[in-house]
């Protein structure tokens, strides 16, 4: 430990984890097709990240805020850093991109520039842009504005450079939009087994002097830049205007946010990037990235299938889940014992026909759900919807403020509107980030509840990609206190206490730190106590705190962290007892899973909520017990089969360096394919 510090920064962590994302396109052994979406997630991750993190920096820095206790640094001094760490991550991620193009060569897949056309892709490119390409484009001539144009957030362009090879002084300058209505990526004609491929720059560039063909030039130069702007929303107090239209101001002002980031292609002449900064006005607070040639890499996660099955992850279709299969009514197999769904190890069809089979029986007589995000052409809804023209009563508690969502859910909103569904925006001041359900069924003068707790959103696109678990349960206890989180929704003014749920941001960081005294209790009495915590990100120096403090009292913790871990473990005298790692691989690790020992009678929860300050104090979320016994020992199961992982798992320490773990065994332990098989051979057999 350096000068005594006891907190990672959080925003270099998180450029940590990102690396790690990095680590994935550079793995040799990563199908070389996934390799490239690696390189797209990584590149979309930074982007948001600016849009977000170092947006709020600039902030700050504009209003001369510079609180070290929220960011654990100087703003101006963390901007520094954050731009160094990016440049770095910036030239490795280039070199990776060389190796996969080589590595695709290799396999007879070429990527092209417009330098390297034979004769039949000329003519084929040409005929293309013509057609597709010419009418989408509106090129502006940039010297004789007077204003510069508005550069927009997620567009990248082409500023190009128009000169005569005689006299040379004669010249330019462009800007051109690469129009996203077009296919970033462009098949060729193959040549033999040859399989080529060219991006839409380049096309747009081989065409430069069709696009200028009224000047006259013979020399077009082009190179790619790209700004990235501010994404918070500013809402205003307007009490004439109701939150649905707060917020599409607000989302329309993002637009127009503050640049915080401007890459460009690092061969682009002096003069030309002289300009560009000039005219854009950057000061020194402004992020400029040296890149290469291509930005919005975000675009290679859609890299096109070029029909080679080996360059991709074998396939693993989701498993029935072993108590559902064949089954008629999954509210009846509810009734009989708690179901965990663990995606995308099995299906989340599951969730969707439990929604549909609500929707059409005759004894339920209303559903309750919350939903943070959805899918574009998402089943949910439309099982809701169907299940209001059925006549039962449908609530939906969906969250405007979702971030990059939030367009979307007004519109799911008023479409589950028009249907008959009573909808609301939750809570003002607070997000509402728990992942609820319940069903509620009428049998004679009885009303039995079904209750749906998931660690992640209702969204049957991430469920293909994010790891996450939904419990469904018919227990009192639980659904209950489920019943009374949908009222507080709908009844802001009633106070309840929770026995079973942990529940923020009234009681969730309070029962959490009651959870961990009582591991440190244990631990002083000579008893067994440890931790185990499953968790996205975990940055609340208050709960770190407690953390370190049961570490000092003989609590042994191990951590799986996905993304953002601002605590230190392994340090003498603070936390030596903690261990942490982080597991990257195909899926997101998404599901938060907690365990206490509790004196040898382990105590597990599932919940919504990572260990933030916003989580738990600024926003609804919900962990919710695990009383089944089975239940109970499938988490334990999947909990070890990651600690064991030795192939996709990091260390995390204080130097972030991302230390491949290697615990010595003979035989390779990659969690997410044992817990995939783990899942098949219990539906395997059933089936027997």
């Amino acid at each position: 430990m350096q000068n005594g510090k006891t907190i990672i920064n959080r925003e270099l962590s998180w450029l940590s984890f990102n690396e790690r994302v990095l680590q994935e396109a550079a793995d040799p052994t990563v199908p070389l097709a996934e390799r490239i979406k690696f390189l797209g997630i990584f590149s979309n991750n930074l982007d948001e990240f600016f849009k977000v993190r170092v947006a709020t920096i600039r902030r700050m820095i504009d209003l001369k805020f510079s609180n070290k206790k929220i960011l654990g640094d100087d703003p101006e001094k963390l901007l520094t850093k954050i731009q160094e760490t990016v440049i770095r991550l910036q030239k490795k991620f280039e070199a990776i991109y060389a190796e996969v193009l080589d590595e695709l060569e290799k396999h007879n897949i070429f990527i092209i520039d417009e330098t390297e056309l034979n004769e039949e892709q000329s003519e084929f490119v040409m005929d293309y842009f013509e057609e597709k390409v010419q009418p989408a484009l509106s090129p502006i001539m940039l010297r004789n504005l007077e204003k510069f144009p508005f550069l927009k957030d997620k567009s990248i362009y082409l500023a190009t450079k128009l000169s005569r090879t005689k006299p040379q002084k004669d010249f330019e300058y462009a800007l051109i939009e690469i129009p996203t209505v077009l296919p970033r990526f462009l098949v060729l004609p193959k040549n033999g087994d040859k399989k080529y491929v060219i991006l839409l720059d380049d096309v747009i560039r081989y065409n430069l002097n069709i696009v200028f063909a009224i000047f006259d030039y013979d020399n077009f130069e082009a190179y790619t830049v790209k700004v990235t702007r501010d994404a918070e929303l500013d809402i205003d107090n307007d009490l004439s205007k109701s939150f649905v239209e707060k917020i599409q101001k607000g989302v329309s002002g993002r637009k127009k946010g503050q640049p915080v980031r401007f890459v460009y292609d690092e061969a682009m002449p002096r003069d030309m990037l002289k300009y560009l900064k000039n005219a854009l006005d950057f000061d020194n607070y402004d992020s400029m990235i040296p890149g290469g040639r291509y930005h919005n890499f975000k675009d290679f996660m859609s890299f096109p299938n070029v029909g080679i099955p080996a360059l991709e992850n074998p396939p693993a279709p989701p498993c029935f889940h072993p108590k559902i299969k064949d089954e008629r009514s999954i509210l009846h197999r509810i009734d009989e014992r708690d179901i965990l769904l663990h995606y995308p190890y099995q299906k989340f069809s599951h969730f969707i026909n439990l929604l549909r089979e609500a929707a059409i029986n005759p004894n339920v007589k209303s559903i309750k759900i919350t939903l943070y995000r959805v899918a574009s052409n998402s089943k949910i809804i439309n099982a809701l919807i169907n299940a209001a023209r059925n006549e039962k009563e449908v609530t939906v508690i969906i969250e405007l403020q979702a971030r990059f969502d939030e367009q979307s859910n007004i519109y799911w909103s008023r479409k589950l509107e028009e249907a008959g569904v009573r909808v609301h925006f939750g809570i003002p001041g607070l997000k509402v980030h728990s992942k609820l359900l319940l069903i509620t069924l009428k049998t004679g003068k009885k009303n039995l509840l079904y209750a749906g707790v998931s660690t992640g959103n209702f969204h049957e696109g991430n469920a293909n990609v994010y790891t996450d678990v939904t419990l469904l349960t018919a227990n009192k206890k639980i659904a209950h206190e489920v019943y009374k989180v949908f009222d507080f929704f709908e009844n802001t003014y009633k106070y309840y206490n929770f026995k079973h749920l942990l529940v923020s941001p009234q009681f969730m960081r309070h029962k959490l730190e009651g959870l961990i005294d009582h591991e440190i209790d244990n631990a002083r009495e000579g008893k067994n106590a440890y931790i185990i915590l499953k968790i996205n990100n975990l940055v609340d120096s208050e709960m770190i705190t407690k953390l370190y403090q049961a570490s000092q009292n003989g609590v042994k913790i191990k951590l799986i962290v996905r993304g953002i871990c601002s605590l230190i473990p392994g340090v003498p005298g603070m936390s030596e007892n903690i261990e942490a790692i982080s597991i990257v691989d195909k899926y997101l690790e998404h599901a938060r899973i907690f365990i206490f020992c509790n004196n040898d009678d382990e105590k597990y929860y599932i919940s919504s909520a990572d260990w933030m300050t916003r989580n738990l104090d600024n926003r609804v979320e919900v962990a919710s017990p695990i009383y089944d016994p089975q239940l109970q020992k499938e988490l334990r199961d999947i909990i070890d089969i990651q600690l064991s992982d030795n192939v996709k798992s990091r260390i995390i320490d204080e130097c972030q360096a991302n230390i491949y773990k290697k615990d010595g065994s003979p035989a390779p332990v990659r969690a997410q394919v044992e817990i995939y098989n783990y899942y098949k051979s219990q539906t395997e057999n059933k089936d027997e």
